[in-house]
């Protein structure tokens, strides 16, 4: 069996190509779909751009039952279309929890691999409209990748929300912490997790905000977030790895990361249930 570290150290030397193609994504996501008791492919969002049908992934992957309601957890991916790493880390993530499915004990979680399908086919941050779409959030785009993922946003009121990214002026992983108070507890050793693949950014000052051990609390206007005035508020973490890096590097951390988020929700949650 071809592991996920296997998988990603093989795309390490590859060369970085101007045009993708999204079944190199969503073609293994789904071969894992179609043979796994965990893993669904659910019907793709479709919008029109400049004239032509796309496809946005979508995929479920159910956790063994946990005791209790399902907590659902919406990851978000290649919102910017050059940071191919974050919707591999999705991937690699998935062959993850297909290898040890207990990782999700007691989630639903609603996977997005490539939230901007026309920014990862160019290889562009923007969209093909030349819209940044983590600005578009809540503010009545008229991206209809922005309406469509706003009604997923909306329809499946997350307790938890975790977007991917990548930073081309970063020498190091950090994150954003928005929304519920557990978020930043959440961050920390999910951080700490990544370390063992890449260095955490300790700067005081990281992409023009004030942070602390790789921490930022601030955030851009117009970031995927869950609806204004959702209540309760979902914890809601941004995690960024230094897109310098080598790719099998971010995809690790990230995985990692991913995994370190669930372990500790998952104990808060119980222990929540205990007081």
């Amino acid at each position: 069996m071809t592991t996920a570290l296997q998988t990603a150290t093989s795309r390490q030397g590859a060369p970085r190509s101007p045009h993708r193609q999204l079944d190199t994504i969503t073609a293994p996501l789904t071969a894992i779909a179609s043979r796994s008791s965990s893993l669904i492919a659910c019907p793709p969002g479709r919008f029109e751009l400049a004239g032509q049908t796309h496809d946005l992934p979508r995929y479920l992957f159910l956790g063994p039952a946990g005791g209790a309601e399902p907590i659902r957890i919406g990851v978000f991916a290649g919102v910017h279309g050059d940071e191919p790493a974050s919707s591999f880390a999705l991937l690699r993530f998935v062959q993850l929890l297909e290898e040890n499915p207990q990782i999700a004990r007691g989630y639903c979680l609603f996977l997005y691999p490539v939230c901007n399908p026309t920014g990862y086919e160019d290889n562009t941050r923007h969209n093909r409209n030349g819209k940044d779409l983590n600005r578009e959030f809540w503010c009545n785009s008229r991206q209809p990748e922005i309406r469509l993922l706003e009604s997923e946003l909306a329809a499946h009121a997350f307790n938890g929300i975790i977007s991917l990214h990548t930073d081309d002026t970063s020498h190091g992983v950090y994150g954003y912490a928005h929304g519920a108070v557990i978020t930043r507890h959440l961050l920390q050793p999910a951080l700490a997790a990544a370390a063992e693949f890449l260095p955490v950014n300790s700067d005081g000052v990281i992409d023009g905000f004030r942070a602390r051990d790789g921490i930022i609390r601030d955030r851009f206007e117009g970031v995927l977030r869950a609806p204004p005035g959702t209540k309760p508020r979902p914890f809601e973490v941004i995690l960024e790895t230094p897109h310098q890096a080598p790719q099998y590097l971010q995809e690790a951390a990230l995985a990692v990361a991913l995994r370190a988020i669930l372990d500790e929700y998952r104990a808060f949650i119980a222990h929540a249930a205990n007081l």
